[in-house]
């Protein structure tokens, strides 16, 4: 029995002998007037079962039975091993038929002292920019170099594009080189022919974007600039104003987006035992659409700003590049 059970034995006690009022141990215990009185007519001077809840010792109809907690850390620990507890949860429901809430799963697995993989690192405050308004408005870029397939294959890159209203992935593939200006292309050209061309760009400063260097010829003297990237010639040409981000935290949220593929989409490439890129690729064209179902937000304003591609302009003029066979829109 608990010390606070022994403190309401005591109360009830004195309440039940005259030594108490009712409304003085309703005060002592934090209770109604009416509970008191239940208790003391539950009162039994020599017993202590009465202060014990009905339900102790009995299983909860909606409580998970030891079969059901048994299969779950089987699955936790081999086919869905690597899972994060919300991840896990998902399949949990839509793949085992196994309608559990996440924090079940939580104690679940750290009682079995199975461990979560995404460590959880102190907030820091920094002042946010507000979205933009509308779909359109602004895509926000990056690429990520990662160990997507843990060693089953080769190291991939992913080049995305991000909608800054909605969150939505507007384009994004993997390919073996690193972050390059043909990738940055191909994924330019998936997001135009999909949803049309953004009003602006948020980008880093990487030298695909942008001169970074001081050498400058007489004929940039001349002009006052310097000459743009082929990637910058062609956002120019596209009418898309470039916003460079001066930090990675600048870029939170295509950042926050890429740690969520890095957790996500890596256990999803190992659930599908995916080894080469075009396994890649496929799984990721299942997992954006799921991305944009389940994490993508409307944005404040309805009105849609992608502009249609201008009929002078030829999506083949950007350097002899195919529509490529994998991306997600």
């Amino acid at each position: 029995m608990s010390q606070k059970e022994l403190q309401r034995v005591k109360v009830i006690e004195n309440a039940a002998d005259g030594r108490l009022s009712v409304r003085e141990a309703s005060r002592l215990l934090h209770w109604s007037e009416r509970q008191v009185q239940r208790l003391k007519v539950r009162y039994q001077p020599d017993s202590l079962g009465w202060v014990q809840h009905g339900n102790r010792g009995r299983s909860m109809p909606w409580a998970v039975s030891i079969p059901q907690k048994q299969l779950i850390l089987s699955l936790a620990r081999g086919k869905y091993q690597g899972f994060n507890d919300s991840h896990l949860t998902e399949k949990l429901r839509l793949e085992e038929n196994l309608a559990v809430s996440r924090e079940t799963v939580r104690r679940l697995l750290r009682a079995a002292k199975v461990a979560s993989p995404q460590k959880r690192r102190p907030r820091q405050y920094r002042s946010r920019r507000p979205p933009r308004p509308r779909f359109g408005m602004m895509a926000l870029t990056d690429a990520s170099r990662h160990d997507w397939l843990e060693s089953r294959g080769p190291e991939f890159t992913l080049i995305g594009f991000q909608d800054d209203a909605t969150g939505r992935i507007l384009a994004a593939h993997f390919q073996l080189e690193a972050e390059n200006t043909l990738g940055y292309l191909r994924a330019l050209r998936t997001m135009i022919a999909t949803h049309g061309i953004p009003l602006s760009l948020y980008r880093n400063r990487h030298s695909i974007f942008q001169r970074n260097d001081s050498h400058w010829t007489l004929a940039e003297q001349l002009a006052g600039k310097q000459a743009p990237t082929q990637l910058g010639r062609a956002l120019d040409e596209l009418g898309i104003e470039q916003i460079p981000a001066y930090s990675p935290q600048a870029k939170g949220r295509i950042e926050r987006a890429w740690r969520t593929c890095q957790d996500r989409l890596v256990s999803e490439l190992r659930l599908a035992q995916a080894t080469t890129l075009s396994q890649a690729n496929a799984v990721l064209d299942q997992f954006c659409a799921d991305y944009n179902q389940r994490f993508a937000r409307p944005a404040a304003e309805a009105a849609c700003q992608f502009r249609s591609l201008p009929r002078r302009f030829d999506l083949a003029r950007l350097p002899q590049l195919a529509l490529p066979a994998h991306g997600c829109s």
